[in-house]
Parts: C-alpha cells; sequence; structure tokens
C-alpha cells in the first residue's frame, strides 16, 4: 500500500502546483478530476484521451484514480438516472482510454443519486442496471471501474454497496468516512474491503463526514490492518477537504493531510517511526 493525495483537497492551486505540493510532503502519488483550479480540461480529455493522458504524464508523479463527473456535477448524468446510459457509455470508453494512456490503474465515480420521483430502490436499480453496461467495457482496458458509495446517494449503507458488488461485479472506491457519517460502525463497514480497487482516508464521526484528526472515531491503524489483511496493495488516497459538505467544515487540510500521512507510515514502520 502506498499513499496518494486527491487534488481536489487544494481547489485553488493549478494542478502543477498541487503535484509540487504533494512531492514536497512525499506523497508516493496523486488522485485528480476535473474539479476545481486542480482539475484537468474534461472536454479536451473526452475529445482527446490521449493527449490529455500527456498532460498528465508530464506532472512527474503517478496518478492512483480519476474522479469522474459524467455531468457539469456529481448530480447531473448520475448512473440512477434514467436515459443516461448510452451518453455515460461514451464518455467511459473516452475515460478508460485517456486513464489507460496515462498509467492510471483506477477511475471512479459515485454509484448514482435518488432523482426526481425515484425511491432508494429504484434508483439502486437504475445503478445496476448502469453498472452492468459499464462493465461490459472493462474486458477492454486496465484501469479498474470503482464506484463510491456515499452520502446521499443511491448506495449510503453497507448492504446497499455489497449489493451493487454482487449484481454488477463493479469495484470500490472505498471511503469508510461516508458510512461513518451516516451512523454505521467501523466494524460494519470492514467486509467491504475484500472489494476495494482504490480507497479514500479522511477522519469521521456519526453526523460529521470530516472532522479533526483527533475528533474522529475511525481507528485507522486497524482499517490498514484490515485492508492488508484482504491483500489490499493499492493507494490509500488522502482526502480532506476544504469546504462545507454534510457537517465538513473548512479545517486546516495540510494539517490534516501531514497527521494522516505520518498516522499511516508509523503503522507502515511497524511502529517504530
Amino acid at each position: 500500500m502506498h499513499l496518494s493525495l486527491t487534488a481536489w483537497s487544494f481547489p485553488r492551486l493549478t494542478l502543477t502546483e498541487f503535484a509540487g505540493v504533494a512531492k514536497a510532503i512525499s506523497m508516493a502519488a496523486i488522485d485528480i478530476s476535473s474539479r476545481h483550479r486542480t482539475g484537468i480540461d474534461k472536454a479536451e480529455m473526452l475529445a482527446d484521451p490521449l493527449l490529455a493522458a500527456s498532460r498528465v504524464r508530464a506532472l512527474g508523479l503517478p496518478v492512483s484514480n480519476y474522479f469522474h463527473h459524467y455531468g457539469a456535477d456529481a448530480l447531473a448524468r448520475n448512473p440512477a438516472l434514467p436515459g443516461s446510459i448510452d451518453a455515460n457509455l461514451r464518455d467511459l470508453e473516452q475515460v478508460l482510454t485517456f486513464a489507460d494512456a496515462a498509467g492510471i490503474p483506477t477511475v471512479f465515480f459515485l454509484a448514482g443519486a435518488i432523482n426526481a420521483g425515484q425511491s432508494r430502490r429504484d434508483a439502486l436499480e437504475a445503478s445496476v442496471e448502469s453498472l452492468r453496461a459499464f462493465m461490459a467495457l472493462q474486458p477492454g482496458f486496465k484501469a479498474r471501474i470503482c464506484i463510491e458509495p456515499a452520502v446521499r446517494s443511491s448506495a449510503e449503507s453497507p448492504d446497499d454497496a455489497q449489493e451493487l458488488v454482487d449484481r454488477t461485479g463493479v469495484a470500490l472506491a472505498l471511503d469508510y468516512s461516508h458510512f461513518i457519517c451516516s451512523g454505521y460502525t467501523q466494524q460494519q463497514v470492514d467486509p467491504l474491503v475484500k472489494h476495494a480497487a482504490h480507497v479514500h482516508l479522511r477522519q469521521a464521526r456519526p453526523g460529521q463526514l470530516q472532522a479533526p484528526f483527533d475528533m474522529g472515531t475511525l481507528n485507522f491503524p486497524a482499517i490498514f490492518g484490515a485492508l492488508r489483511d484482504a491483500g489490499y496493495g493499492g493507494a490509500l488516497a488522502i482526502e480532506f477537504i476544504y469546504r462545507a459538505f454534510t457537517n465538513a467544515v473548512p479545517d486546516d487540510v495540510m494539517t490534516e493531510t501531514v497527521l494522516m500521512r505520518d498516522c499511516f507510515n508509523d503503522w507502515a514502520a511497524g511502529g517504530t517511526g
């Protein structure tokens, strides 16, 4: 396992500046998206994925994951939205082409939202339909397709996430903080680690998606151990964010990032560092 850092944690920087920050604090990789100043040009990536990949490779730091928004934000053209499959499939093929050319091992997006007129079951069934279509593309590409079960999505519970995995074969971008915010315990989330292809790290507590490192309830050494025992060998992306969302507050992102970095490095060194 190795550490990565999410570009959207530093939305005021350019992508080049962000990569420099990540290098300066000894991150092994970065996660990128199309959001904020740190984002890639999504229109360019969809039109010419090889050109976009060349720009990413020029950053000089491996990219562990690309977070894709099908529409203008996480809700537009989300996978649970009826009628979105064909357009999203066209985009996803370009996204996977870009990821393979840039050497990005995973791409993720949200499982879907509960859209107007839908129940939770309606949204989950629509997500399954989309994900099955998306997964038909998977054999042609190296980059793995992942979904992130998240608050305010069609997959908010560990059971919802497990159902999507079981019915579609999709992998997970696993973020314990979303489940903890919704009131689930860490042990209720642990069975999902075997489905993780990517992992986000952020402290949280019930009702609060993001908490300062010493004020949350997540036991990160236990998470690291569960991932290792499940055979996970991928990236652990530190994802503290600056904007307010579901009671997250504008924390000192750099301090929280370094605290999480040191927590993992100390665990990886066997507690000797």
